[in-house]
């Protein structure tokens, strides 16, 4: 129980470590020397005054509780209690900032691994694990506001905090534990490993978890409001992902090539693009099959598939053509940075001047009542956003119905695909298809009545 009360003592070093990702492995190695003798000494300090002390009570404060007094200030002489104020304050800042980094980090591989709503990401520096995510730092400054609130005193913050903490590290000691069965590490030494350091967080643990009514239950409520979000978006893109289904798109080449030359459907756009998540060329979406020949039928002078992969290398910025059907199917392959701006619409534009003017494809040719055909510029463009909606014919149970209605909201609240894919809103045109789960059972009562006089 000792132990356990003295895990406020070891948040700087949980901060610390929260930055490796943005400060590098050996900044914290070397930094960590430093950081471990000031904490040591600070910490011998306090001891130090505390056996010296009989009473800390000082007063009676305006909540009516015991005021009592800080070490951390008391060993100071009165002269450095104001640049001890100051250094303390800077300090929080630094720690906070880890901390937000940190949240920062996390919110973009969750959103990479599907687990989060896409958010708007901005990078300010050219190093990767720089990064800022606006809606984040809202849930920060907004939490941080209802927390103080609350609490009112930092010292009923101890229980929400140590729970917080102590909970990190059981998580970070489970994928460590994790991590060294996948490395295939002695089993000896993941076992040494675990009762180690099981025996200290569950010290911690117990005690933080007899203050769960003073505070610590504000932790919990904030960490399952986030493990909510994500489980109804994981389980929700697993439920989509599931029934996508693609085809060999061969086998539709000829009805493509026919609906582009049939001149008796109107034309829906000159080029129509599609956004394609199928990595292989020769693959593609059934429901962008259903699209373009079935809902309603899309004649286009050239059909054309854009998938898009986002690279480590800040501005890489490649792209790759690949003609499927002459002037009637192609596919281009974008490979961007992570530091490059998906203005695809742009890039899109910028590809089919080039290939016009290197005479790769030919529109031109399908422009029979002009004269100078040559004149005419690369034609109109149109890019097709599939939206998958939850279809009534579904037959659901109430869990998936209450995974795939959070997921719908979240959706409506994350970042829409035009403008995360950098399209103008003009040459966009988003379509409502149906998922269908599990499809509703024939009704086998509904039979068919007929008027007399029939």
């Amino acid at each position: 129980m000792v132990v356990g009360g003295c895990i406020l003592c070891t948040t700087g070093a949980e901060a610390l470590y929260s930055d490796l990702g943005h400060c590098g492995r050996q900044n914290i190695q070397i930094g960590w020397f430093f950081v471990l003798i000031m904490l040591f000494l600070n910490y011998l300090g306090q001891s130090a005054w505390l056996l010296n002390q009989t009473s800390l009570v000082v007063g009676v404060d305006k909540f009516g509780e015991a005021a009592l007094s800080n070490p951390f200030y008391e060993i100071m002489p009165k002269w450095f209690i104001l640049p001890g104020v100051i250094i303390s304050t800077l300090a929080s800042v630094i720690a906070s900032q880890a901390v937000i980094s940190g949240s920062f980090t996390l919110i973009a591989e969750a959103v990479k691994l599907n687990v989060w709503p896409k958010v708007k990401i901005k990078y300010p520096t050219e190093m990767k694990g720089q990064l800022y995510v606006p809606s984040a730092n809202l849930l920060l400054w907004i939490g941080c506001l209802v927390v103080v609130w609350y609490f009112q005193k930092s010292v009923r913050m101890e229980a929400a905090y140590g729970l917080t903490i102590i909970v990190s590290m059981m998580m970070t000691t489970t994928l460590l534990t994790f991590y060294l069965i996948n490395n295939k590490v002695s089993v000896a030494y993941i076992a040494l490993f675990l009762l180690v350091y099981t025996c200290i967080e569950t010290a911690f643990f117990i005690d933080n978890m007899e203050k769960f009514v003073h505070g610590g239950w504000v932790s919990l409520t904030i960490a399952l409001s986030l493990i909510t979000v994500m489980w109804i978006w994981f389980r929700a893109k697993l439920i989509k992902t599931k029934h996508i289904l693609y085809d060999d798109l061969k086998d539709f080449l000829p009805a493509l090539k026919e609906l582009s030359h049939d001149h008796s459907i109107p034309k829906f756009a000159t080029h129509l693009v599609y956004l394609t998540g199928a990595n292989r060329p020769n693959k593609i979406e059934q429901k962008i099959i259903y699209s373009i020949m079935e809902r309603q039928p899309k004649r286009a002078e050239i059909y054309w598939f854009v998938h898009v992969d986002v690279v480590d290398d800040p501005y890489k910025m490649e792209y790759k053509v690949e003609i499927i059907a002459p002037n009637d199917v192609i596919r281009v392959d974008f490979k961007l940075g992570f530091r490059v701006p998906q203005k695809i619409s742009y890039y899109f534009k910028k590809i089919l001047e080039e290939l016009i003017r290197n005479e790769e494809i030919d529109i031109h040719g399908r422009y029979f009542n002009v004269r100078d055909s040559k004149k005419i510029g690369i034609g109109d463009y149109t890019f097709v956003l599939l939206k998958r909606h939850l279809s009534y014919d579904n037959t659901l149970s109430i869990y998936e119905k209450s995974i795939m209605d959070g997921y719908n909201i979240l959706n409506s609240w994350s970042l829409s695909a035009d403008k995360a894919y950098g399209l103008d809103s003009s040459n966009v045109y988003i379509e409502q298809v149906p998922l269908v789960i599990h499809p509703a059972k024939h009704i086998i009562n509904l039979k068919r009545v007929y008027d007399k006089e029939t």
